[in-house]
């Protein structure tokens, strides 16, 4: 993957006394993680390749508090979004896209009550905005014609109401999208959420992961979508429990218009 990447930080915007159009918020997934950073690599390239005018926070990003208040330590999460309030307000900051649910969530519904207003967006929500403005062609390339099963994060999906901006992407790349049983409104959890990414799983028959990938590979599909970098792991771990890791790759959508577009 090549990394001439543009990535400007907010910093040096504000040196040059410029403001860009969107901050885009990374989150602690995408900043640090293997896997997560490939999502935010491809989404800045879509960025990069149509001219959006973007900037990150780079070192003054800090965790939302989201894992922190899932958790119930609310004075924690208090404090980190007192944190990262006070930058963004800083910046004078509008608008937000960000590529994990969980950093869209926590910042779009309880920022505001700290004192942090903003128009936050999921990247596949800024996708399909470009999509319709004509900014952004998306082309199925090695997708057109694969069956996808599409798995909604619960925080992009129960919690907030988006079903339809991914699939619309999926649909855009003329792939065969086939919907597990549990789907929508009626979702499963990957396990992730609530912090249970950070702690042994509790006793019981089977892990929260495993039987959402039974639900996936039940629809036969040739990979799997995702819009949410723990989704993306626990799916990723439940392929490979089973393993079809070498036949059933997953994928963030952002990740699948990159690559069909190849970028």
């Amino acid at each position: 993957m090549s990394e001439n990447l543009k990535v400007p930080t907010m910093a040096n915007l504000m040196a040059e006394g410029k403001e860009p159009e969107i901050l885009f918020w990374v989150g602690c997934a995408g900043s640090f993680d293997d896997r997560a950073k490939k999502i935010t690599k491809a989404f800045v390239k879509i960025l990069n390749k149509i001219n959006i005018d973007f900037a990150v926070l780079g070192t003054e990003e800090s965790c939302t508090g989201d894992p922190a208040k899932r958790a119930g330590n609310e004075f924690l999460f208090q404090m980190q979004a007192a944190t990262n309030i006070e930058v963004l307000n800083g910046y004078n900051i509008k608008k937000i896209v960000t590529t994990c649910p969980h950093c869209f969530n926590t910042i779009k519904n309880e920022y505001p009550a700290l004192g942090g207003d903003y128009e936050v967006v999921h990247h596949t929500q800024f996708l399909k905005q470009l999509l319709e403005g004509g900014k952004l062609k998306i082309e199925g390339g090695e997708f057109k014609g694969k069956r996808i099963t599409y798995h909604d994060p619960c925080y992009l999906g129960r919690a907030n109401g988006e079903y339809e901006a991914p699939r619309e992407l999926l649909r855009k790349m003329d792939v065969e999208l086939v919907e597990m049983k549990s789907c929508k409104s009626r979702g499963l959890c990957c396990g992730a959420g609530g912090a249970q990414m950070f702690k042994d799983a509790e006793p019981g028959n089977k892990e929260v992961n495993i039987h959402r990938t039974e639900e996936a590979l039940e629809t036969q599909p040739e990979a799997i979508a995702a819009g949410c970098p723990f989704c993306n792991t626990m799916m990723t771990d439940g392929v490979k429990n089973k393993e079809k890791q070498d036949s059933i790759k997953v994928y963030d959508v952002v990740e699948m218009i990159a690559e069909a577009d190849e970028l």
